[in-house]
């Protein structure tokens, strides 16, 4: 059963990032970019960014690089967080979303860079591995 549970949110976490990778390169990375130079952030790290979060999606539902793209991708979310959310609290405030979902897909992203894939991976039938 913890097979099962591991594969499901693996699968969920790889959509939801894949989801956001997606969404910035559909809806204007140079936008994104911008928004990175306004808070500091070098604007060619926002296609990185987009790269991890849409690749790195992919290969998190597939099982595949799972602890590596998991280390990624806790990275990303820790640097979103101290970058862009904290200001913000936790729950948010005025219409700005808070830190506590980027914290959430961060511990689950961090569980997977720890823990690797489940037997339901492609990690597991590459690489005999888990």
């Amino acid at each position: 059963m913890q097979n099962i549970g591991s594969t499901i949110l693996r699968v969920v976490l790889g959509l939801i990032f894949a989801a956001h990778g997606l969404q910035k390169f559909q809806g204007g990375i140079s936008n994104i970019a911008g928004y990175f130079d306004s808070i500091g952030i070098p604007g060619f790290m926002a296609y990185l960014v987009a790269i991890i979060e849409l690749i790195g999606g992919i290969a998190i539902i597939l099982g595949f690089a799972t602890r590596l793209v998991g280390a990624l991708l806790t990275i990303v979310m820790v640097v979103a967080i101290f970058t862009a959310k904290l200001s913000v609290g936790f729950i948010g405030a005025d219409g700005l979303a808070g830190y506590e979902f980027d914290l959430a897909l961060g511990a689950i992203a961090l569980y997977f860079a720890l823990s690797g894939a489940s037997d339901y991976s492609l990690d597991a039938k590459l690489f005999n591995k888990k």
